[in-house]
C-alpha cells in the first residue's frame, strides 16, 4: 500500500565507470515544473499503490527507456514543490550504467549529459540533486556494473529534437522576436516565435507556444507547414528538425509574455531582415519566399 509517511518522490542517481553522473534538464518556462532550468537526475512522484522502488523504476524507464538492475536505496531528501512552499521528500536510488547519453529519449526537458563533479561546479543544479551528489562524492558506494542489466532498448542511431516554429506574415512584413541577452539560446539574437515539440502534435506546440511567448490565439486547422530545416547541433547535442508553419489567420497583437527569453517583438520587412538573426531563420524565410519546402543547413 501506498504509506504516507515515506517519501512520496523517487529518483535515480546513475554513474558511469569514470566517475561522472547522468543529469537531465529540466524545462525552464512551463507552468508547474519542479526546479525549472536547472540540471537534476530522473525522477518523479509515486502514483497509487507504488512503492518508492517501484517509482523509481517507472520513472527511470519513462524518462530515458532505461531499465537499470541493481539500483540500491542510497539517501533521502527533502524537496520543495513547484508553488516554492510545499515540502516534500524523495527516495533516492543509486545504479552503474555506461551508455551513451544523447541516444536517450528525451520524452520531458532538454538533454541528458554525463558531466564529472568538476563540470557539475558550473552548472545551474537543482539543489537537492545536487545535495545527493555531493554526498556521493564523500561516499562513493558505487554498486559494480551488472552483465545482466538491461536497457529498454536505445535506438543507437541519432533521435533529432523536433523544433517548431511560427511564421507570420502582414503586409510583406514577418514577425521576429530579439532573444533577450541571458537566454540560453541565440541571446541578443532574432528569431522565430519558437519552441520544441512535446508529447502533442506539432500543429498542438505551435498554438502553445504562440499562446505563452506572445498571446497570440491560433487554431491548429488555420497553420499550414511551409518549410523544414534539418540541422546538427554546434554545441555537441542532438541534430534537430525544424518545423515551420504558416498561421493563415490569427487573433491578437505580440506581446511579450516571457521576458526572461525574449526582449521584444517587431515586424520586419522580408527584403530587410534584422542582424544578428539565427541562421536557419533566415534560411526559412528565404526558402518560403522561393517556394522551396526544405532546407539542410550546417551539415558540411
Amino acid at each position: 500500500m501506498h504509506d504516507p509517511s515515506e517519501p512520496q518522490g523517487a529518483a535515480v542517481l546513475l554513474v558511469n565507470p569514470a566517475g561522472q553522473y547522468l543529469l537531465h534538464l529540466r524545462d525552464a518556462n512551463k507552468p508547474h515544473i519542479c526546479d525549472p532550468g536547472t540540471w537534476s537526475i530522473p525522477g518523479g512522484g509515486r502514483e497509487s499503490g507504488e512503492t518508492a522502488f517501484e517509482a523509481a523504476e517507472r520513472e527511470l524507464s519513462e524518462e530515458t527507456g532505461l531499465a537499470v538492475r541493481g539500483l540500491i536505496p542510497f539517501t533521502v531528501v527533502e524537496s520543495v514543490g513547484p508553488d516554492g512552499h510545499t515540502k516534500g521528500r524523495i527516495q533516492v536510488y543509486l545504479g552503474a550504467w555506461d551508455g551513451d547519453a544523447d541516444a536517450l529519449p528525451v520524452t520531458e526537458g532538454i538533454m541528458y549529459r554525463w558531466f564529472d563533479t568538476a563540470t557539475i561546479a558550473y552548472l545551474t543544479m537543482c539543489p537537492w540533486a545536487q545535495r545527493v551528489i555531493d554526498l556521493h562524492r564523500a561516499e562513493r558506494p558505487l554498486p559494480p556494473p551488472r552483465t545482466d542489466t538491461a536497457a529498454a532498448p536505445v535506438n543507437r542511431t541519432r533521435p533529432h529534437i523536433v523544433g517548431v516554429h511560427l511564421y507570420l506574415e502582414r503586409d510583406g512584413q514577418v514577425l521576429l522576436g530579439l532573444r533577450h541577452p541571458d537566454s540560453s539560446f541565440a541571446g541578443s539574437i532574432h528569431h522565430f516565435l519558437a519552441g520544441h515539440c512535446e508529447q502533442e502534435p506539432a500543429t498542438g506546440a505551435v498554438v502553445r507556444e504562440a499562446w505563452e511567448e506572445a498571446g497570440l490565439r491560433i487554431r491548429p486547422e488555420d497553420l499550414e507547414l511551409v518549410h523544414v530545416v534539418h540541422t546538427p547541433d554546434r554545441s555537441g547535442g542532438l541534430p534537430r528538425v525544424q518545423l515551420v508553419f504558416r498561421a493563415r489567420a490569427w487573433d491578437g497583437e505580440a506581446v511579450v509574455r516571457e521576458p526572461d527569453q525574449c526582449a521584444g517583438w517587431a515586424w520586419w520587412p522580408l527584403d530587410a531582415l534584422p542582424e544578428p538573426i539565427v541562421p536557419y531563420t533566415r534560411a526559412a524565410i528565404e526558402g518560403i519566399r522561393a517556394g522551396r519546402v526544405f532546407t539542410e543547413l550546417g551539415w558540411t
